[in-house]
């Protein structure tokens, strides 16, 4: 038998209060996300937010000659639509699953009017919302000035950090497409981080055998991403995740 995620193995959704809690609930829906499935595209409108328990999404961005990187990753530590927060119900990027799993999506309406209350929900998405822009800013400086080796550690360190054991699911031409990049230097870079000692690299998967080493190998980026979210988004537990999720 499956066993399916809670709404509270995603950070957000955990750390709202009991009363925002109970508005929301009612309306959350939990869907399976496949690999590569693309929620939205460049200027379509969204009609829900999604709340990743067990997926990870990407939000990209696609030139014109078909050329595309990525702005920011989304896991179980928030929420993909933050656009119908700021008075848009659109945005420029697209959005894919880059790790199939399960996610919660809420209506648009129903996360715009209970953001508009002005309560602990809107605070904690605002808080989000700046984690989120710190981590777009930081991926542009590091694909600016940092060696692909580098980006690579970084790329996995974030995904690393939104999914359970020391595993992730990427092939190489994902992680070109992901940081705008040719893979044989992902292929390169890939390897000097295996040779390291750091990761080990088998038919799609990414094992990271030493994480310490990784961090350290990565740029400074990474840091800076981790520590913005640990200082906006702190961990929350829910007592009666037990309970509810038995």
């Amino acid at each position: 038998m499956s066993v399916h995620s809670h709404p509270f193995d995603n950070h957000l959704l955990a750390a709202l209060p009991e009363a925002e809690w109970l508005r929301l609930e009612p309306h959350l829906e939990r869907v399976s996300l496949s690999l590569h499935q693309s929620l939205y595209e460049s200027g379509q409108a969204l009609n829900h937010a999604y709340f990743p328990t067990t997926a990870i999404l990407s939000c990209m961005y696609v030139t014109e000659a078909g050329a595309s990187a990525e702005s920011s990753v989304v896991g179980n530590d928030g929420m993909l639509g933050v656009c119908l927060l700021m008075g848009g119900n659109s945005t420029t990027n697209r959005a894919v699953v880059n790790t199939a799993g399960e996610a919660y999506r809420l209506p648009a309406r129903v996360i715009k009017e209970e953001f508009a209350r002005g309560g602990a929900t809107m605070h904690l998405l605002l808080r989000y919302t700046q984690a989120l822009l710190t981590q777009t800013a930081q991926r542009a400086v590091c694909t600016r000035h940092h060696t692909i080796a580098q980006q690579v550690a970084f790329s996995l360190l974030l995904n690393l950090d939104r999914v359970q054991g020391d595993e992730v699911v990427m092939t190489q031409e994902m992680i070109a497409q992901r940081l705008g990049v040719r893979r044989e230097g992902v292929t390169e870079g890939a390897y000097m981080l295996q040779k390291m000692g750091l990761i080990q690299y088998s038919r799609g998967r990414i094992r990271v055998l030493n994480r310490p080493g990784l961090e350290r190998r990565a740029c400074e980026c990474y840091a800076v991403v981790r520590d913005e979210c640990a200082r906006l988004l702190p961990e929350t537990e829910r007592q009666e995740y037990a309970l509810l999720a038995a």
